[in-house]
């Protein structure tokens, strides 16, 4: 079960690490995600910096034993963003993305779970 947690884990943080970076520089997100030209280049930083510091949670304080409880906590937080995705794409309308969102949240969730 640990090699499949640490598999997850990876793989959640690749994710996340690599769609924060994308929000963090504005313009490039701006021409791959459509709705990121409503709202200000503030917000979308935010939500950027949440997902790649989420995504550095789920790996290095487990894996250094430095507050390794951290890294559920991380899961947890990285899991409340997927449901604010959730309800942010069926506001819009967007419901082709709410099948990965959800996905995501289950694994996030199974992670923060099985790491508590």
């Amino acid at each position: 079960m640990n090699i499949v947690l640490w598999v997850l884990q990876a793989l959640l943080a690749l994710m996340f690490i690599s769609a924060g970076s994308t929000k963090l520089q504005y313009e490039k997100a701006g021409k791959s995600l459509p709705w990121v030209k409503d709202y200000s280049k503030g917000y979308i930083a935010f939500i950027g910096l949440a997902e790649v510091l989420g995504g550095i949670g789920l790996i290095i304080p487990l894996a250094l034993g430095i507050a390794p409880i951290l890294t559920p906590i991380a899961a947890l937080g990285l899991a409340l963003i997927m449901v604010l995705a959730i309800i942010f794409h069926i506001k819009r309308g967007e419901f082709k993305a709410l099948g990965m969102n959800i996905i995501i949240l289950a694994i996030a969730l199974f992670i923060a779970i099985n790491r508590f």
